[in-house]
């Protein structure tokens, strides 16, 4: 089977996206690209029973190269965002706050240094329906010098240069939203961060996490 391992990566990530609850049902999608070729979980497979025979190997053109089974709707937005920028792979989802966030907002307001970790000021890409070239296009433009952006009326997405990376900025994308709405049904005044104050934060998470590697004893 080509790509056993990346299409079984696919797999665990979907039941990832499941016990986090970020994700309804069989909405939301995974993909990981290699070379010119995208693997891509699947149209409407339930995550708990779904193996890695099920995902399913397109190119860059749309055309079927593995699988028995209909890809994501959303191939062509993958393909697009692929096409746009560096990552290699893609997590998209329907989660609850990002997706009320989306209807209400342009852009989410810089109200969370967390934002850094997704590049700034997260933007909502308009609406179009899914599974169109326009919708695709929309999603490239928000994500631009981005990992992450809502999409309105539809759910967010979250990219990266492997999946573990995407789909671990899931939860902190929703996070963020959820925190914004919280505050914004207080309906105080929301204390905002300024761009001074993301720029500084988007270089100290450009090291966050990193530990200095350990030298061997001699």
């Amino acid at each position: 089977m080509l790509y056993e391992k990346e299409r079984q990566e696919v797999v665990d990530t979907c039941k990832f996206m499941v016990a986090e609850n970020l994700v309804v049902g069989t909405a939301g999608n995974v993909s990981i690209r290699i070379g010119d070729h995208v693997v891509i979980s699947p149209s409407g497979v339930d995550y708990d029973t779904m193996t890695a025979e099920d995902v399913v190997v397109y190119d860059m053109n749309g055309e079927h190269v593995e699988g028995r089974l209909k890809p994501s709707s959303e191939l062509p937005l993958h393909i697009s965002v692929y096409e746009a920028t560096d990552a290699q792979a893609i997590t998209h989802n329907h989660a609850y706050a990002s997706t009320a966030l989306g209807l209400v907002v342009d852009e989410i307001p810089p109200s969370h240094y967390y934002s850094a970790m997704l590049g700034g000021i997260i933007r909502v890409a308009p609406y179009a329906e899914f599974g169109t070239d326009e919708l695709a296009e929309n999603v490239s433009k928000a994500l631009e010098g981005r990992s992450g952006a809502l999409m309105k009326n539809h759910g967010a997405i979250t990219i990266g240069p492997d999946l573990k990376k995407a789909v671990n900025l899931l939860p902190i994308l929703e996070y963020i939203c959820e925190i914004h709405l919280r505050a914004m049904a207080t309906g105080a005044d929301i204390a905002l961060l300024s761009d001074e104050q993301i720029d500084s934060a988007i270089v100290g998470m450009s090291s966050y996490g990193k530990q200095p590697a350990l030298e061997e004893d001699n």
